[in-house]
């Protein structure tokens, strides 16, 4: 069979093909374990909340017409009939006139309506209770007040399926009773590295051999993507064993990224290793990126293989800017292709950087901070089998395709990586 090479098509073409991989199961997880997760059902409020009124702040529960009109120069002057429990609900009922000291997460009493805080009142006696306070600024209906209902409803969707859950929404799931929830299944990641030249970290490597950078680096990677990496080891560049370890690593896990699958003398072991399986195409062999343009999307089944380029810069760069998306979009991230999934920060060029059309030119950036002023952005030059550019960048640049590059001075975003 006769195999074509660089059939190049560009990274949004290449999302969206990675789009079409189906998101894995749903597995329910102690709440414990849910941080960073993506919800894979809607959360349905069992109950209000907060169920009652509550204060928000120290103060003086009142109705807001008592209030009204008050202030430093002209205060308002109620009589306070209660020192509420935060524990227990309010047994009374505030009057015309009245208000009833409050903590912070009271529940406030039949009558009242907002609080004002502590701040702005002056107790004209000693006593808790029974004595005449000083109003001094206006209240408005609900001043101060977390309403029943206010973050959500009985019965109402409280987070929806597809909700990145970070602290505030596992704390949303705790105030509503949540011991678990159903969440997206982490992917299982498989990572081969093919070539003859490579040896393991531990050895001494003779003249024309490398010891195995991808395995490490890509799978640090993973583990960041929240993914589950399995490092099967070093591949031999010959049909049988790619075939074999490919099959194993395809049984095993979701998702199988095959490093040094796309250089020159195994790039074609890769093709047909993938096109060998049962029920499986190759769907991509290039992308208009740069480093990374010889990557290789295969499917085998309902499951994604990547080939990355050997070279440690190009691997590096593909997994950032296509190979994170795809385990996003895997556990059920619904934006995992947006660019404001991206951490961004603005910086000013220091240099011209030149940039071919056709291709999107990720530049190796590292930064000089600067009192007052946006950092400034060096590019990092050199070839992409050298560690020392990604070592001394903080981030990359991107050149857009149709761009023949940027131009010093320039206010860009570096995508810290």
């Amino acid at each position: 069979m006769q195999h074509g090479f660089f059939t190049i098509i560009s990274r949004s073409e290449f999302e969206d093909k990675l789009r079409g991989f189906t998101p894995l199961e749903a597995e329910t997880v102690d709440l414990a374990g849910c941080a960073g997760r993506v919800l894979a059902k809607d959360m349905i409020a069992p109950h209000d909340w907060p169920l009652l009124n509550r204060s928000c702040m120290d103060g003086f529960a009142v109705n807001a017409r008592d209030a009204f009109g008050s202030s430093e120069t002209n205060p308002g002057y109620l009589e306070c009939v209660a020192s509420l429990p935060i524990d227990k609900l309010p047994d009374i009922v505030l009057n015309p006139g009245e208000c009833a000291r409050i903590a912070t997460g009271g529940v406030l009493p039949e009558g009242a309506d907002s609080v004002v805080m502590v701040e702005h009142t002056q107790a004209m006696e000693q006593q808790v209770v029974g004595g005449t306070i000083e109003i001094r600024k206006s209240a408005a209906p609900f001043d101060n007040v977390m309403q029943r209902g206010e973050d959500a409803r009985e019965g109402a969707v409280a987070l929806n399926a597809g909700t990145l859950l970070r602290p505030q929404e596992i704390g949303l799931a705790a105030a509503l009773g949540f011991e678990s929830l159903a969440v997206r299944r982490r992917a299982r990641v498989g990572i081969l590295s093919t070539g003859d030249e490579l040896i393991e970290v531990g050895e001494t490597p003779r003249p024309g051999q490398v010891r195995d950078v991808n395995t490490h680096t890509v799978a640090a990677l993973v583990e960041q993507a929240d993914g589950l990496p399995t490092r099967y080891g070093i591949v031999k560049d010959d049909l049988v064993s790619l075939s074999h370890a490919l099959k194993r690593a395809i049984e095993e896990n979701d998702l199988v990224l095959l490093s040094g699958g796309s250089s020159i003398g195994v790039r074609d072991l890769t093709v047909q290793a993938i096109e060998a399986m049962d029920d499986s195409e190759i769907m991509a062999h290039g992308v208009a990126i740069s480093p990374g343009k010889p990557t290789i999307l295969g499917r085998v089944g309902q499951k994604p293989v990547l080939g990355l380029p050997g070279q440690v810069t190009s691997a590096l760069v593909v997994v950032h800017v296509l190979v994170l998306p795809l385990i996003r979009h895997l556990h059920g991230d619904p934006g995992a292709f947006s660019p404001n999934r991206r951490c961004l920060r603005k910086a000013e060029l220091a240099r011209n950087v030149a940039s071919k059309p056709g291709r999107e030119d990720y530049v190796r950036i590292r930064l000089e901070e600067r009192e007052g002023q946006p950092p400034l952005a060096h590019p990092v030059l050199g070839k992409s089998g050298l560690l020392r550019t990604i070592v001394q960048a903080h981030g990359l640049a991107a050149i857009p395709a149709e761009s023949e590059g940027l131009y010093a001075n320039d206010l860009i975003d570096v995508w810290i990586v």
